[in-house]
């Protein structure tokens, strides 16, 4: 059984490019924003990953993965966050949030897929 990745991200072109590419090794959701997201998750949805962007509109990165990490359900989901923001302090922030790491926009596909193995413990191609 495959693995389920959540993926949040207000760019239509970005959730295509996560769900084609991730969706070779894994069970992929996309949804635009954080409230969306959230929603999904509190309908029994629980991923073994989520991928989430900062900028978003109606919730966005922090207050998702801050709604995410106070709930006893969900606060251990994994979470790696996807932005355009490159600045340390915008890290730290997230990291105080126990986000598991970081990926600048634009991306490679095969860094990412390499983070998500990481993050959930599986075996790496060599």
């Amino acid at each position: 059984m495959k693995k389920k990745i959540l993926a949040i991200d207000d760019e239509v072109t970005i959730r295509k490019l996560l769900s084609i590419f991730l969706s070779k090794y894994y069970e992929v959701e996309t949804k635009a924003d954080g409230l969306e997201a959230l929603i999904w998750i509190q309908e029994g949805n629980i991923p073994d990953l989520i991928i989430c962007d900062i900028q978003m509109p109606n919730m966005n990165g922090h207050e998702f993965v801050t709604n995410i990490r106070a709930s006893g359900l969900y606060r251990n989901i994994p979470l790696l966050m996807l932005s355009g923001e490159e600045e340390s302090e915008t890290r730290i922030k997230f990291y105080r949030l126990k986000v598991q790491n970081f990926i600048t926009k634009p991306f490679n596909p095969e860094e990412l897929l390499v983070l998500i193995q990481l993050i959930l413990g599986e075996e790496l191609d060599v």
